[in-house]
């Protein structure tokens, strides 16, 4: 056998490279899969009416939906590692239309709210892909796939949040979760079909390999324990985000607003500046330091947050910390991401989970938190909670500072 023989047979090994079309139906999957958590937040009064909860109950449905995220992240992300990504993506996406079409049928609350807390726990998708894709492209579009991936993600969010509000005040909130099923039914078919199946091969999958994965993130959190610190004030920025737009979900179409939930969708929209401001601020931070950076864009977050307590009256008054919030709040994430992707990368997956989990956690706690504040005494003490928040999380990004340096990890 000669050297091109050699060649031809290592190269048929190698997994096939994915095409522009598979990259860009992956970044489309990734909207849709993700879009499913957060369709309930501009239409979450029109929920709790029709089911006849009040205020401070209905929040728990987006609270167990990212408590359950983040618990389902923890429990079935790592089997990435051990299983066909293929295979686990194809069972997350399928599991999920399930889920979606049960919230869409619901004819009581109690299936609404079992139905969204499996839809969390099953929501790995989004993370499953993009470890996928990163095996399947050149080391020359890794930066651009990537990117397209996270870009997916940000577009599901920001659509979802918007469509939502406008859908259900013409329609209906129950029209929302019909198209939701039928785009998820769609992806679960094309999915598998967009994905090879020319996976190296892994080792049987045991309990004794996965739990030994689970049980290595304990080591690795005590060798890194900075990680905990980043997390948790990551989930904080975080339930300032989810508690806001719960608050507002109910705030706006209250009879002291008097405005339908499509406002509520508009508003939505103002993230979309997120997209020019978050890479600019990237950018800053890798001159800056990690730290340095995050700690001055939490401070600011404390002010632009504080304007929550006088403007809560007028809606074109709140278009301006709404708008500030959005430019300012991605980056914290981005900031505390920095603090450990530029450590080993034999541990970066194991710390993005860690870390994703407490972020979802902290949403989990901020979505009951909005709902909560709102239901006790209206807007001022939801806006109120968001600023105690903020507070505590510049108070947190002051001690990470304090206690590991104000520079990037790697310097």
């Amino acid at each position: 056998m000669n050297a091109a023989d050699h060649k031809n047979i290592a190269n048929s090994s190698l997994p096939k490279a994915l095409s522009r079309v598979q990259v860009l139906f992956l970044a489309v999957a990734s909207a849709v899969v993700t879009a499913n958590a957060y369709y309930i937040h501009p239409i979450i009064s029109l929920v709790a009416e029709d089911f006849g909860i009040d205020d401070g109950m209905i929040g728990i449905v987006p609270a167990l939906n990212q408590i359950a995220l983040a618990l389902g992240i923890f429990l079935l992300l790592p089997l990435g590692d051990l299983a066909s990504n293929k295979r686990l993506s194809a069972i997350s996406v399928a599991a999920q239309t399930i889920c979606i079409a049960g919230m869409a049928f619901a004819p009581g609350f109690a299936i609404f709210l079992v139905a969204s807390t499996v839809l969390g726990f099953v929501t790995i998708a989004p993370y499953l892909l993009p470890a996928y894709a990163s095996k399947r492209v050149p080391p020359d579009r890794l930066g651009y796939v990537t990117a397209l991936l996270t870009t997916g993600i940000i577009l599901g969010i920001l659509v979802a949040r918007a469509a939502s509000g406008i859908v259900a005040e013409m329609f209906g909130w129950r029209t929302i979760y019909f198209a939701a099923a039928a785009l998820m039914l769609l992806v679960s078919i094309f999915l598998p079909l967009m994905m090879d199946s020319g996976e190296q091969s892994k080792d049987r999958l045991s309990a004794k390999r996965y739990f030994g994965l689970l049980g290595s993130i304990g080591p690795l959190v005590r060798r890194q324990p900075e990680i905990l610190l980043s997390g948790t004030i990551q989930g904080l920025s975080f339930a300032v985000f989810l508690s806001m737009w719960m608050g507002l979900g109910l705030h706006l179409p209250s009879e002291e607003m008097g405005y339908g939930v499509d406002t509520v969708g508009y508003l939505a929209l103002l993230a979309i500046v997120s997209m020019f401001t978050t890479p600019r601020f990237g950018k800053w931070a890798d001159k800056t330091g990690a730290r340095r950076a995050r700690f001055i864009l939490s401070g600011i977050q404390v002010l632009v947050v504080s304007v929550f307590l006088f403007v809560g009256h007028s809606l074109w008054l709140l278009v301006i910390p709404l708008t500030l919030t959005n430019m300012f709040g991605p980056s914290v994430d981005v900031t505390g991401r920095m603090t450990f992707l530029s450590g080993s990368p034999d541990s970066r997956t194991r710390l993005m989970t860690v870390y994703i989990v407490l972020m979802f956690l902290g949403g989990g706690l901020g979505s009951w938190i909005g709902t909560a504040s709102y239901a006790w005494q209206g807007w001022s003490s939801t806006a109120s909670a968001l600023l105690v928040m903020s507070f505590i999380n510049w108070c947190l990004c002051w001690l990470a500072c304090r206690k590991f340096g104000a520079a990037n990890a790697a310097d």
